[in-house]
Formats: C-alpha cells, sequence, structure tokens
C-alpha cells in the first residue's frame, strides 16, 4: 500500500506556512509530498501563499498587484524558487488559487523536471479539463484534481466519478469525514484516486487509511508520516 504524504503549506507548525523553510521542513521529517497554494504575481511570476492579500502589519498587499521580487522580501516565493531551492524528488499537490496561474505553473513544473510529481487542485472541473487538454496524461502531463466538498458536487457521486475519468482526470480531493469506504472503492472503480484533506488527528488518518485512500493532506507531518508509517507496517 502506498499512500502520499501531503505536508499542508509545509510544516507550518514549525516554520511560516507555504515558505521554502516550513517545505523543507516537512521533507526532513518523512513527508512524502508538500501542498501550497498560488496565485499570479503583477509580473507574471507563480508564487506560494494561500490568501489574495499579503498582510504585515498594517500592511495589505494585494498578491496580484505586487511584483514576486517585492513578495520574494515577505517570504513568499516563487515555484520556480521551491524547485530551484527543494529538488523535484517529491509529490507536490498545488491549489491554483486563480485561473490564471495554472498555466504557468504547469510550465514552471515542466522545465524544472517536476511535471510528473505535480497534482494540479481546482474546484473548477472546465478548469481542469482545459489543462488536462493542453497538458495530456500521455505526455506525462501533470495530474488533475478535483479538490472540492461533497454537497458542492450537484451530480450523483457515481456519475461525477465517470465524468472526471471520462475528462482524464486524475484524483478526487474530499475533506476526510465525507469519504467512506464504498465511495473510495466507487472512484478507484473509474480509475480515479481518492485524497483526504484536514487529516489532522491519528485517528482521522487511521480512518481514511482503512478505507483505501490514496493521499493524506495534515498540517501535522512528522505524525502523519509516523501514523501511515506505522498502518502500513501493521
Amino acid at each position: 500500500m502506498s499512500v502520499i504524504t501531503f505536508a499542508h503549506r509545509g510544516a507550518r507548525l514549525d516554520e511560516a506556512e507555504n515558505t521554502i523553510p516550513a517545505f523543507r521542513r516537512a521533507l526532513e521529517v518523512g513527508a512524502s509530498g508538500i501542498e501550497t497554494d498560488v496565485w499570479l504575481s503583477a509580473d507574471g511570476e507563480v508564487v506560494c501563499a494561500h490568501d489574495p492579500v499579503l498582510a504585515r502589519g498594517l500592511r495589505r498587499r494585494k498578491i496580484a498587484s505586487t511584483n514576486a521580487d517585492e513578495l520574494a522580501e515577505y517570504g513568499i516565493p516563487r515555484m520556480a524558487d521551491v524547485y530551484r531551492e527543494l529538488g523535484t524528488a517529491y509529490e507536490c499537490s498545488v491549489d491554483v488559487k486563480s485561473p490564471d496561474a495554472a498555466a504557468g505553473l504547469i510550465e514552471v513544473a515542466r522545465s524544472s523536471g517536476a511535471l510528473e510529481h505535480l497534482w494540479v487542485c481546482s474546484p473548477d472541473v472546465g478548469l481542469l479539463r482545459t489543462l488536462r487538454e493542453e497538458s495530456p496524461r500521455d505526455d506525462a502531463g501533470a495530474r488533475l484534481v478535483h479538490s472540492e466538498r461533497r454537497n458542492s458536487i450537484g451530480v450523483p457521486l457515481e456519475r461525477h466519478a465517470f465524468d472526471l475519468a471520462s475528462a482524464g482526470l486524475d484524483a478526487m480531493n474530499m475533506h476526510h469525514s465525507e469519504w467512506t469506504a464504498g465511495l473510495v472503492s466507487l472512484f478507484h472503480r473509474f480509475e480515479i484516486k481518492a485524497f483526504a484533506w484536514d487529516a489532522q488527528e491519528v485517528r482521522h488518518l487511521r480512518a481514511v487509511l482503512a478505507m483505501g485512500i490514496d493521499a493524506v493532506y495534515c498540517d501535522r507531518p512528522e505524525r502523519m508520516v509516523a501514523t501511515v508509517s506505522e498502518w502500513i507496517a501493521d
């Protein structure tokens, strides 16, 4: 059993989230993947940040209106810097916060030799369909993940799994509490991987592992890695 352990925004309890030190720390403690969020800066660079506005003290700057060099001064790295500093020997799950950052993200991963380890996440299936057309799976394209709450999916989940598979997408990412063993099996039947986010406690991690989940996201990479390792050993 192989389960990807994504450190949510890096080791965010040890270092500032979505920064290179946070990502480095997560990999050092054994996480097989990191998770981040990206936007496009004013000068067209793909940068890692969760929120659209940079807030430092009383200062407020919109990510989209600020150049990447200025953002770097506040610890917000370019995605290219992440690959340059940390290499590419890990899985990377990226939540595309602004659609205009998606194509640039894929190009950065391609030029860094990291495309086969990139998982592009979005709640927008239309965006993911377009990305698949531009980055075919047969050409070692990026892996594409529909990330959404279960109650926001407007069709029966069997139909949704079929639609994702028909579009050439790779995974479904839902909150850990929304998965059941039956749903994991359902998506697997369509060759769609099942990812579970916000699995923070050992009981949450063990519950989704028992369902056959393919990847977990956690803010505590050491706890996540230890729990998954113990599960696999058992």
